[in-house]
């Protein structure tokens, strides 16, 4: 039986753990509006303190409520929340683009919804190394990626796979809403169906499986019906990519 409240404090007490043995200060992390990095703001915000902590709100063509969702998690936890937006700077890469021949909007989809991962990561590791450098302390990337996610690959290289210490690594998405509900995530964040904010489509739709399924398959705690396993394993094995990158040996 997953206790979430043991959880939460084993998370708490290994984020304090990693801080002290490398003397570190704060963090600097994306707030989409959603449970994974409302959860993960709140166990930084208890391990390292709130006034460590700034998020950031990095839209680029994106929903307003995802704003709002971000402002009511700053206002529970009580960190500092800084809005970038990097809506112009993806038009002008996006113009670039355009002119280096003529693509149909659906042949340039897949890489335009990337793209905006990537700008966001390197938005927040550009602010990582100016509060390390302007605040007295280093500020390091926590990740937001769930172990449902991580399965599967549903994340961009280069985007949100990059991260400096990773509090929710391992649990599956209903243990994610489970210790978000003890360290107090706002219901309408955690409870929210879950989306990348760039397709348009919930991750479930977008990945046509379902997050307990995946859940059961990590934790082997139920059968599942062979054509769902086998879509499963198809996303788990053709992710492989994004975790083992190839290195020459020279011999």
């Amino acid at each position: 039986m997953f206790d979430a409240v043991k959880t939460k404090n084993e998370i708490v007490e290994f984020i304090r753990e990693y801080y002290k043995k490398n003397n570190l200060k704060g963090a600097v992390l994306g707030i989409s509006g959603g449970k994974d990095s409302g959860v993960v703001a709140g166990l930084m915000s208890e391990a390292i303190g709130p006034e460590n902590v700034v998020g950031l709100t990095l839209p680029c063509h994106s929903k307003a409520a995802d704003a709002s969702d971000a402002q009511l998690v700053a206002e529970k936890f009580g960190f500092e929340l800084i809005n970038i937006d990097l809506t112009g700077t993806f038009d002008t890469f996006h113009k670039q683009i355009e002119a280096l021949d003529t693509y149909s909007e659906e042949e340039l989809k897949n890489s335009d919804i990337n793209i905006k991962p990537r700008l966001r990561m390197a938005t927040v590791y550009y602010m990582a190394a100016l509060l390390s450098a302007t605040r007295g302390g280093v500020y390091i990337v926590p990740g937001t990626s769930n172990a449902c996610e991580l399965y599967v690959g549903y994340f961009t290289k280069g985007g949100d796979s990059v991260y400096d210490i990773a509090p929710i690594y391992s649990l599956t998405v209903e243990e994610v809403i489970k210790v978000g509900e003890v360290v107090g995530v706002p219901e309408k964040v955690l409870y929210r169906t879950p989306d990348d904010g760039l397709s348009g489509l919930s991750d479930e739709d977008k990945l046509g499986v379902k997050y307990n399924d995946i859940a059961a398959v990590i934790r082997q705690d139920r059968e599942l019906p062979e054509e769902v396993l086998a879509k499963i394993e198809k996303l788990h094995k053709g992710s492989a990519h994004k975790f083992d990158i190839p290195k020459f040996e020279l011999k």
